[in-house]
């Protein structure tokens, strides 16, 4: 009865992991540019899907595009991103190197985890919202009775508690994960 709030429950933690990778510490992970897309004859597209992406030391990536057109079109898209690196074009390849993270920068990307588990509890919540409309719908129309709809009520409530501790718990250890480097 509640597999279809679970897993959209279960959805928006994976996309808060999704969205915890693309957080940057101090080493160079490919990861960090899932979410940049790059505006290829007109269309935007995942820059993972018109470059390689490699890693020749712990603190820079190399991008170099399959078509040396889209250079400047993969560099206005990292420069437009979120990431806060300042990609350098030498013609062929686009280096981002990754600076030493300084104490500014790393209170800026636990500013960044707090708002992705924020937005992940607010989702959450909105689930539990929206699946309590329902239920109430059906105890109007007599589907289901008063007792039910608080059996419902507070099996979502704890659906929705064990969800956000859960969201609580990966924040907590992404935010521990960036003052250890």
């Amino acid at each position: 009865m509640y597999t279809e709030y679970e897993n959209k429950m279960n959805k928006t933690v994976e996309v808060l992991h999704a969205q915890f990778t693309s957080v940057r510490a101090g080493r160079a992970n490919a990861s960090v540019l899932d979410h940049v897309k790059v505006e290829y004859y007109g269309a935007p597209t995942p820059l993972q899907q018109i470059a390689s992406i490699s890693t020749p030391d712990p603190r820079s990536l190399v991008i170099q595009p399959w078509d040396a057109t889209s250079l400047k079109a993969i560099e206005k898209a990292i420069l437009t991103s979120d990431l806060g690196i300042n990609p350098t074009n030498d013609g062929r390849v686009i280096r981002l190197l990754f600076p030493q993270l300084t104490e500014d920068r790393r209170k800026e990307l636990v500013r960044q985890v707090a708002k992705y588990s924020e937005e992940a509890k607010v989702a959450i919540r909105n689930i539990r919202r929206d699946a309590m409309e329902i239920f109430k719908a059906q105890k109007k129309r007599s589907e289901i009775t008063e007792d039910d709809l608080k059996d419902i009520e507070k099996d979502m409530q704890k659906l929705t508690d064990d969800f956000i501790r859960e969201v609580e718990k990966i924040a907590e250890k992404k935010e521990k994960e960036l003052y250890e480097i």
